[in-house]
């Protein structure tokens, strides 16, 4: 396997992140422009979870452009590599909530597997244009997710080479992303590189996730939704730890390898929602009551994965990369970040957004009502 590290180990790199705008991308593109020397091109379509807020403290940068744009637009992405002319594609543009998968899965389908092929013609066309010193370090990166595994029992951990499995619209549709990237790698020689990451969660959350809606609904003193008794357990990774993976991933990565990105804290849904009930406690307390009173159990969504976790040892031992934050650090922060921000997030909840509950099918629906 090809390494980019000896080729891009200290050298400047044009980076072109798709969905930059979207939560993790924009982790990604913060990342980039404060830490390194690196050059970045935004893409993305600016659809409900696309918000250029978050991309504000970086906007200023001469290293930074953004160009909006659909990753199914066949024209506009192959201009964007004309124009831009990238060393490293991070290709995180998708629709990426579960229960929303649940209500529209044909945007799914669209999105994220038409937008990946596209974004793979247009690598690879552009990729065999390249002369050899740039062709041989050109890297095309594919974000994605654990749940392309399908669901752990108690025990075990999604390895690389766990069998995939993916049980909602969402996951498949990531699956079969992920299936189109290896195969124009085996097909036509695409150097790509696969990552699959745990729950990720951190500061500029749009506010249908667990997390944030938690944390927003608690500053507000509203309802605290927690699916069927809260056993689900996820393995929740910060969203500045899983942008540092990434990074190293660009530069040190090799050609045709996946690599698992997790952050080694498993969690139970119903205890995530507890410890941010007792951040906001010491944070803002409320003057009746204490916020776990806010919690209400509600109809489980359809098909809910019982438990992931990820096995990051790869990256870990290969890459040198390690989460930095515990859980509890990381959530003391993100916490701290929704009460100092509010501007950022009140701008969703009164726009298009407002924590409306997603995912129900229409018998679900009559039978909660």
């Amino acid at each position: 396997m090809q390494s980019a590290a000896i080729a891009k180990s200290g050298a400047l790199m044009k980076i072109l992140i798709t969905g930059g705008a979207g939560f993790i991308g924009s982790a990604v593109a913060r990342a980039t422009i404060r830490k390194g020397v690196d050059q970045i091109l935004v893409l993305d379509k600016l659809t409900y979870a696309g918000n250029l807020a978050s991309l504000r403290p970086v906007a200023d940068s001469p290293r930074f452009s953004f160009l909006q744009a659909d990753i199914c637009d066949a024209a506009a992405v192959a201009r964007a590599f004309a124009d831009f002319q990238p060393d490293v594609v991070m290709h995180l543009a998708a629709e990426s909530h579960v229960d929303r998968s649940i209500d529209g899965p044909a945007a799914f389908i669209e999105t994220n597997i038409v937008g990946t092929f596209v974004m793979l013609r247009a690598a690879l066309d552009y990729w065999r244009r390249l002369d050899s010193a740039r062709a041989r370090d050109f890297r095309f990166m594919h974000i994605s997710t654990d749940e392309v595994f399908g669901a752990l029992g108690a025990e075990g951990l999604f390895r690389e080479d766990t069998s995939y499995a993916p049980t909602s619209p969402y996951s498949a549709s990531k699956a079969g992303s992920d299936h189109l990237v290896r195969a124009w790698r085996h097909t036509y020689g695409l150097p790509t590189i696969v990552t699959n990451c745990s729950n990720n969660y951190g500061p500029y959350h749009f506010p249908e996730k667990l997390i944030p809606l938690t944390i927003i609904n608690a500053i507000e003193e509203q309802p605290l939704p927690v699916y069927g008794r809260g056993e689900n357990v996820r393995d929740w990774l910060y969203v500045e730890d899983h942008a540092s993976a990434l990074l190293r991933v660009a530069r040190e990565g090799a050609v045709g390898e996946s690599y698992n990105v997790g952050g080694r804290n498993e969690w139970r849904n119903i205890d995530v929602v507890e410890a941010i009930c007792e951040l906001m406690d010491e944070f803002r307390p409320r003057r009746d009551g204490r916020h776990r009173d806010l919690i209400v159990f509600v109809a489980d969504r359809p098909g809910h994965d019982l438990r992931y976790a990820i096995d990051a040892s790869k990256i870990e031992r290969e890459l040198g990369w390690r989460p930095a934050e515990r859980f509890e650090t990381g959530l003391r922060k993100t916490v701290r970040w929704y009460l100092d921000n509010p501007d950022w997030w009140q701008a969703i909840r009164s726009g298009k957004y407002r924590g409306d509950r997603l995912g129900l099918l229409a018998d679900q629906e009559e039978a909660a009502a």
